[in-house]
Order: structure tokens, then sequence, then C-alpha cells
């Protein structure tokens, strides 16, 4: 079995060698890979939505976790509604099902998780650290990012060498997010562990806005 060239495809959104492949081995559509994830949650993960789009159609069952990644609303329901212990779960790659939700960016399927009792601090057991904001703000979705730390999200959550939403979303330059991540009570005084602060991230970066703002509050280097 080719599962590794078939992975590889899918991560490139490569959708002639993924068809090739498939036409060659069947089997290759409900395999996973060494992390056990499905070609479907991987093509999320990847943003391939034409490579989802297309295993979909070649007859990939949408499961809980791809459901969540995908946006797919009503198969969520449908699951949940058969297992609704099921909203607390996590991925065979180890990510929490709202943290699935919320990194791509799928709020009404996060708002319907949380009202099915899953926990939105949440942590990925795979050793990212991982929870429903960090996804949230590292995609760079703001709508969500916000009804999470309205919903109980901590917004100072610590992950990954001291890493904070607020650091992050500094540093991949989301300016209404890190504003939105203060009115909520982050600190902006936060560094990582080796004592990099929002204010040396959004510079290296280059994020002038966000530096700017920053110094505005008061931050120094």
């Amino acid at each position: 079995m080719n599962q590794a060239d078939f992975f590889a495809a899918v991560q490139a959104g490569n959708l002639a060698e993924v068809s090739r492949l498939l036409e060659a081995e069947p089997a290759l559509l409900h395999a996973r890979n060494e992390r056990g994830a499905t070609a479907v949650l991987t093509a999320c993960y990847t943003g391939r939505k034409e490579i989802r789009a297309f295993l979909i159609s070649k007859g990939a069952r949408l499961e809980l976790h791809e459901a969540a990644a995908s946006g797919e609303l009503p198969r969520v329901k449908e699951l949940l509604e058969a297992n609704p212990t099921a909203a607390s779960s996590y991925s065979p790659d180890g990510f929490p099902l709202m943290a699935l939700a919320a990194a791509f960016g799928h709020e009404e399927v996060a708002r319907y998780l949380l009202s099915k009792g899953a926990d939105v601090n949440a942590i990925a057991t795979n050793g990212s650290g991982y929870t429903a904001l960090t996804g949230a703000v590292a995609s760079g979705h703001a709508a969500i990012a916000k009804w999470l730390a309205e919903n109980g999200a901590d917004v100072n959550y610590r992950y990954a060498k001291g890493y904070s939403p607020l650091l992050t979303a500094a540093a991949n330059g989301h300016l209404e997010i890190v504003k939105m991540l203060l009115a909520h009570g982050a600190d902006l005084q936060t560094c990582t562990d080796d004592g990099k602060n929002a204010l040396a991230f959004a510079e290296d970066r280059k994020h002038a806005d966000v530096a700017n703002y920053l110094r505005s509050l008061g931050l120094t280097l």
C-alpha cells in the first residue's frame, strides 16, 4: 500500500496523484497516517478543501472529528445525538473536538459543542498544548476567538515554552485579536520562558501596527 505517498499527495494538494493512488488502491480512502489522522482530516489540517471534497465524493465518511474540522454541523449533530458524550472527545491524533472546530473557524459547530458540554479549555494530548483558543488565535479567526474568550476560554493559558494566546496573536500580526485578548484580561507583560514578550514578537515579524499599539500601552522590550 502506497500510504506514505498518498498522504504526501493529500498534504501537497496534488489532486491528480491522490486520484491515481486511490484508483490503484481504494483502501487508501480509509487509511490513517502515523498520527492516526485520516486523509480527510489531513486535508483539513493543510487547507486542501478541493482534496477534502474529492475524498468525500469518493465515499470517505465524515466521522465526528472530520465533520467538526470541516464545519459540517448537520453531521456533527447526527453523530452527537447518537453519542452525546463524544462532545468531549479527542481526535485520534490528540486534538479536542472543540479545538478542531475553533482552529478552522467553525463557530456554529463550536457553539453546538459547548451546548453539549464540551470544555472550551480542553488541552490537546499530543504535546502541542493546543486549546480551542490557541487554535483560533493561531489561525487568525477573530470572531471565534472573541466568542471563546467570552465563554470561559483562558486568555492567559501558557503552552509550548511559555507561549500564550497574546504572544501568538502578536507574532502573527493579528491586531484585532491582540486588542480583544487584552480587553478580556490577557497579561500585557507575559513572556515566553526565554523572556520574549509580545512587542518583541511583533517587531521581529515586522508587524508595525501591532508593535505601535503595544508601545502605546507602555510595553517595552
